[in-house]
């Protein structure tokens, strides 16, 4: 039976780890509210470029661009987005158990994947895929840069038909509580959704614009925006979801180290009570029998 002295190591250990679970909390809130900043403020900027892209798109008969090319998909690009680091509750075991669904959906065709995440690329190397890259320790702190040479990758590998198709598997942020696993088709593009702007936001993407340049030129430009800005958006997006799953796990463990702690101080005091009422027990005992 543990005595007193090994329940107060147990409770000073619990308490210990208890702080570190709350601290990594505290930071991961703190850089959550970076993230979420930024993921926000990429939307409307990825929003209006959509929107031109459509208004430009539709004003040719049949666009040509080696990006709109359509094949059949025989040799597929997947994009997957995990964390960095563990202690994110299931978010990166969700995000690989997804890609796995779609790897597995696939079967038959030839599949190359494009890590972008620690976890997820030792996750892959162990699984034996096909590498086209891979990219480590880029989510704590997006840069354009970075995902302007994951475009670049992708669009050169799309254009000369190394691939037929690309796909991105990544963790949407939504709210704290409420991540979206997603698998959205990034190339070829086939259209621009459009489905979350209002009426006034539709009909203002179909206002006749004069441009400088011919629509094929402007075309040229705008397509490999486009999709530089996807990868950017889902990155952002990414990172925000994980900090927030991090967030989330941390006040878990923080919770449940709390539990802890109370009920190994009631088993300790029970402990402590019956020593206690032993000894009473038994100076009442040498006491009558000295009588």
């Amino acid at each position: 039976m543990p005595t007193l002295l090994d329940f107060r190591r147990r409770i000073r250990s619990v308490k210990n780890t208890q702080q570190i679970t709350r601290a990594m909390k505290f930071v991961a809130a703190a850089r959550l509210r970076r993230a979420q900043e930024a993921a926000l403020a990429a939307r409307p900027y990825a929003k209006e470029l959509a929107r031109v892209l459509r208004s430009t798109m539709a004003r040719l008969d049949s666009p040509q661009h080696p990006l709109l090319a359509r094949r059949p998909e025989e040799r597929i690009l997947v994009i997957v987005l995990s964390g960095e680091r563990g202690l994110a509750g299931a978010f990166n075991a969700n995000i690989l158990k997804r890609a796995a669904e779609f790897l597995r959906s696939k079967q038959g065709k030839k599949m190359v994947v494009l890590p972008i995440g620690k976890k997820g690329r030792d996750a892959l190397r162990k699984a034996g895929m096909e590498f086209a890259g891979e990219y480590v320790n880029v989510l704590a702190r997006v840069d354009l840069g970075i995902a302007r040479e994951i475009a670049n990758l992708v669009t050169e590998l799309y254009s000369r038909e190394a691939i037929d198709a690309v796909y991105t598997v990544f963790s949407e942020f939504k709210n704290v509580l409420a991540p979206v696993l997603v698998t959205e088709k990034l190339l070829p593009i086939e259209k621009i959704e459009e489905s979350e702007e209002t009426a006034g936001e539709r009909a203002a993407s179909q206002i006749d614009y004069l441009y400088e340049q011919p629509e094929t030129q402007i075309l040229d430009r705008l397509l490999p925006r486009y999709v530089e800005t996807q990868i950017l958006r889902i990155m952002l997006e990414s990172s925000a979801a994980e900090h927030a799953a991090r967030m989330t796990a941390m006040e878990a463990a923080t919770k449940n180290a709390g539990e802890v702690i109370e009920a190994l101080t009631l088993h300790m005091n029970k402990v402590r009570q019956a020593a206690i009422t032993k000894e009473i027990i038994e100076i009442v005992s040498g006491a009558a029998g000295t009588a």
